[in-house]
Order: C-alpha cells, then structure tokens, then sequence
C-alpha cells in the first residue's frame, strides 16, 4: 500500500499491527479506525496490550508489522515530535524545580513560540482547570488532583491534533475521578481532538467515551459505543467486562421452544425461538444482567426455582445471590428480601436477555424486535466495586 492513506487528517488508522517484545505478541493483527476528533477508550484489563497500543500512537514503541496511518500518511517512523501528539501519564512526570505556569509552558517555550500567544494558552489552560490560584507553586506544594490538573493543562497548551492519555486519573480519589472526567470531557469539547484514552475502569470509559474499543490479550474483541458494548455484547468476556457486578453467565440447551437452565426448562418467546434456531447451535450461553433478574416467593409459569444463598447490603440497594442447581447468579433488588436459605423463583425479562455460542463465546446476535437500543443513560449501569459492603452469608 502506498506510504499515504486516505483519510481525515486527524484519524488514527491501525492497518494489521503487531507488537511483538520477542517471541510475545503483547498487540495481534491490530485492525481499527479511530475517527478524526472523537473520544475512543481502549479498555482492557492489565496486559491486554491497550497501553502498548497508545505508545505506538505517540510514536514511543515500535511497531513489528503492519501500518499506522496518521494526517493521512504511513507513521511508522515518523518521530514521536513530529506526530502532534500530546499526551498524559498516570504519574504525572511534572518538573519538581519548576513551578506550574513553567511546567505548562516549557514545551511551547522549546519550540520559540511567541512569548505573548504562550502567556495567552497559559491563561486560557489556567482558568479553564483551575490552577490560578496555584500558578507559582510547585508540584511539591499541590495535591495529587492539583497535580494531575498541571499533567492535563501540560497537554491541552499545545493544541495538538491528538490528545493521548494513558491511565491519567488512577491516582485521584472516586470524588475527583468524577470531577476530572468532566473537565476532559468539556476540553475535548472545546478543542475537538481526537483523543485516546487507555483506561481499565469500566465506568470511566462508559462515561468519557464516544466509542469504546475493548482488548483482551493483544485481541480486540468489540468496537462500539457504550450503549451497544452495554446492550449488544460481541461475546461473553464483553458482556462479563462491562456492567459490575458482572453479567450472569449460565450454561442451557435449547431444545423445540425450551430452554434447560441447571435441570430446569423454561419457555423462550418466538423471537427468541427464531433467533436460536438461525443460529445452527442448541448448547448456549444464556446470560441476563443483575439489574435485570426478577424473581418473587411464589411459583409463576417460566420461573426457575433457586434458593438465597448470601446477600450483600451496598446502602442504596441489595445484591442477592442465589443459586439455580449448583448455578451461582446475583441479582440487584432496592428492597431486601426474606432472609438467606428462602426459596424463591426467577422470572428472566426476555427483552433483556443474552445467548452465546457456547464454543467460541460469540453472541448469536438479537431478534430484529430488540436489535435497536435506546440510548444508554450511564448513571444507570451498576458499580459496586467502590461500595462498602455488608455481606450476609448463610
């Protein structure tokens, strides 16, 4: 292919990339497009390559095969100061003799940029984050969060065309996390970059971006915005990624109209019946989120029996775990229930529900009746994971 590539001049095009460090492939066969200003996440747990993917970008790892295509052009060797990044560290890497206004305005100050546009960003960066007031200190006299603001406005100063961060907010407590995500949000907002950004919490991806691109081991395994990686999930490790506590996964059979949940057998809706049967495949992943188990304390046509085996206590809500035939599953409730040991009965919402290829973990995709989903309203998806809890076990 040739050296240039047709494209907007600020996406980001990964065309078959590897990374290899020996005889690992930390990156495998890397195909994605990163349009020209949007808000991408790469989401992954640790060591699933999503780091090393924004290095290549900034021109800071090398790449072993394939072509990155960046302001329409082959990259690859394309040095890391001439790629128009500006990019964000998890450990800030201020300069601890300098104050912030120097910090800030160091790398305009090497390129011989004119004093008076370099003291206009600065005041625009400084109001913009909050750091007036805090403009002659040093990184030694700030908080970790004021910090972190001097790592952002570092960045933002230059205008570059691609805004990198990497893990830029694991080191802020929850309540500034919250803050900071909307003050990247409304520069992002501001300046129309096209911003990457390497993080492994979900919710911050969920909330910060425009598109999300999911990795595990070197693969990518779904590229979407939020509200499809939340209600279309690609496959099971997608589906369990996003949304904690985490999606119920349970093995079944299909069978003419039935499922075989555990050693129990519910009836599917139609759509469902079509869907699976299209699907050349009866033994199934069914999977059906926390927030989305009903159950009560009698039996019902399509109900699963199971039993209370703990319940958690996260304030604003319960998270009831129980078991369907040696099948753990929990479910999310506002009001607490009778107490564990009790039996109850699980009615699925069919409109809510997922099935996999129990092979390859691959969805078989959704009836034409649910294919289209609302937009998602983020503040909707549980998050436990920073909740104190009290769990209850028989």
């Amino acid at each position: 292919m040739d050296n240039n590539h047709t494209c907007d001049s600020k996406e980001i095009i990964f065309e078959h990339v590897k990374k290899i460090y020996e005889k690992t492939e930390v990156v495998k066969d890397l195909n994605l497009k990163i349009h020209a200003g949007e808000r991408l996440i790469l989401l992954g747990p640790s060591g699933c390559g999503k780091s090393t993917t924004l290095r290549m970008i900034a021109g800071l790892e090398d790449i072993s095969a394939g072509n990155l295509y960046m302001n329409g052009k082959r990259s690859n060797d394309i040095p890391c100061g001439d790629r128009g990044v500006a990019m964000v560290f998890q450990n800030y890497a201020l300069y601890p003799h300098m104050t912030v206004r120097q910090n800030i305005t160091y790398g305009l100050s090497v390129h011989k940029m004119d004093k008076a546009e370099i003291e206009s960003r600065l005041e625009e960066v400084l109001t913009m984050l909050d750091l007036t007031d805090y403009a002659d200190r040093k990184p030694k006299e700030l908080s970790g969060g004021q910090r972190q603001r001097v790592a952002l406005a570092r960045a933002v100063v230059k205008r570059s065309p691609y805004f990198l961060l990497d893990e830029p907010l694991s080191n802020l407590d929850a309540q500034l996390r919250l803050h900071a995500r909307k003050e990247l949000v409304r520069i992002h907002e501001t300046y129309h970059q096209t911003l990457v950004y390497v993080t492994h919490d979900q919710i911050e991806a969920m909330t910060v971006g425009q598109r999300i691109a999911l990795l595990k081991d070197g693969d990518l395994q779904m590229v979407d915005t939020p509200s499809n990686i939340y209600n279309h999930p690609a496959n099971v490790f997608t589906a369990k990624f996003i949304g904690s506590p985490s999606m119920n996964i349970l093995p079944a059979k299909y069978t003419t109209g039935s499922l075989l949940a555990g050693c129990q057998s519910i009836e599917l809706p139609e759509m469902w019946c079509r869907q699976i049967e299209t699907s050349s495949t009866n033994d199934l992943f069914f999977g059906i989120r926390p927030e989305h188990v009903t159950f009560t304390s009698v039996s019902e046509p399509n109900t699963l029996k199971a039993t209370v085996k703990y319940i958690e206590d996260y304030g604003n809500r319960y998270g009831i775990y129980l078991d369907i035939d040696g099948i753990e599953i929990i479910a999310l409730r506002e009001e607490e229930i009778s107490s564990c040991g009790s039996t109850v009965f699980v009615k699925p919402n069919f409109e809510k529900v997922h099935f996999f290829h129990m092979d390859d973990e691959r969805t078989i995709g959704y009836p034409r009746e649910l294919a289209k989903t609302k937009p998602l309203d983020v503040d909707s998806i549980p998050n436990i994971a920073e909740e104190n809890t009290d769990k209850k076990v028989v």
